[in-house]
Parts: C-alpha cells; sequence; structure tokens
C-alpha cells in the first residue's frame, strides 16, 4: 500500500502491524468503519461480534489519542475515519505443518495483518 499523501492533509494516522488475524475477516470490519464518525465507530464495534473488532476499536481509540497528543485545539467530534488499509503480514513465523498421506506434509499459513487507519475532520 503505498501512503503517498503528505501528513498535513490528514489529521492523524494509526498502524497496526503484525496482528494475528487473516487480512480477510480484518476487511470485514474495515469496510464497516470506513467513512464514519470516530465516536461512532467505536459504539459500533462494541457490539459487533467479529474477531477483529477488539483490534479496529483498539487502532481507531489510538489514532484519537495520537490527534488529541498532535494537536491539542482538534475537536476530537469532527474526526471521522477516513482511509482504512488491511495488508497482508510476512508469515515467516506463523507457520504450521499437517500430516498428509504417505509421509508427506503440507503447510498451513496463519493469516497475519498490517491495519492502517486514518483519521480526517469534516
Amino acid at each position: 500500500m503505498g501512503l503517498t499523501r503528505k501528513l498535513s492533509d490528514m489529521i492523524t494516522q494509526a498502524i497496526a502491524k503484525h496482528q494475528r488475524i487473516s487480512p480477510r475477516k480484518a476487511r470485514v470490519v474495515a469496510n464497516l468503519v470506513r467513512g464514519r464518525d470516530a465516536a461512532e465507530a467505536l459504539l459500533l464495534l462494541d457490539f459487533t461480534q467479529k474477531s477483529a473488532a477488539p483490534i479496529v476499536k483498539k487502532l481507531i481509540a489510538s489514532a484519537l489519542a495520537n490527534a488529541r497528543q498532535q494537536r491539542p485545539d482538534v475537536d476530537v467530534d469532527s474526526l471521522f475515519v477516513s482511509r482504512v488499509a488491511v495488508d497482508k503480514a510476512p508469515t515467516s513465523h506463523m507457520r504450521r505443518w499437517r500430516p498428509r498421506a504417505m509421509g508427506r506434509a503440507t503447510r498451513i499459513e496463519k493469516g497475519v495483518s498490517h491495519i492502517y487507519l486514518e483519521l480526517d475532520q469534516r
């Protein structure tokens, strides 16, 4: 993913790397909160029964804290989730082996994700 925008264009960002969830499962929750107000997204994730919901909720809370830290005069109620991207992370440490017929083995790769989140002002 190319984060080519300047930091001045956005209010704040937060990145969660090497999260132990498959990108396919995390994208469902990312699509759920994209474009929503930050407070509305946090409330929605409280009641979402997906395994990625606590990870994305913690990431939004971190981005809000980053916004308060970088610009103390920012209106937190006007922030919304402008961009969310979920990419596949390297799975070099999360490989397992499953026995197969005739003495063979198959590799199982566990899903690992990088999640990028940006908040912007309306």
